[in-house]
């Protein structure tokens, strides 16, 4: 059995679509990733999709900031991000381990 997680801290409509619109490109982002291997295909669909979550992204943060959500709550935004596995994601943008002293 899966242990539980912590419960996903209160957000309103447009941090909890800035939370899992920024996820998602970084799940793009690690599918593009050059270093981590792959086919172009995939890689391609990946940059694809990645201007059209872009654009919803910079659409989520408009909208905060025309209701006068005027800074993002760093602490809480991430502990939503850990909860919904960002570390993880996250991760797939850097370089893996150099194998064999390389």
């Amino acid at each position: 059995m899966l242990p539980e997680q912590p419960p996903l801290p209160a957000l309103t409509r447009a941090e909890g679509e800035v939370v899992d619109t920024y996820l998602e490109i970084l799940d793009l982002l690690g599918r593009i990733n050059p270093g981590r291997g792959g086919d172009t295909y995939r890689a391609l669909r990946a940059a694809q999709a990645l201007a059209g979550r872009a654009t919803a992204l910079r659409d989520a943060l408009t909208l905060m900031h025309r209701r006068g959500e005027s800074e993002l709550h760093a602490a809480t935004l991430a502990r939503a991000l850990r909860v919904l596995d960002g570390e993880r994601r996250a991760g797939l943008l850097g370089l893996p381990p150099a194998r064999n002293g390389r």
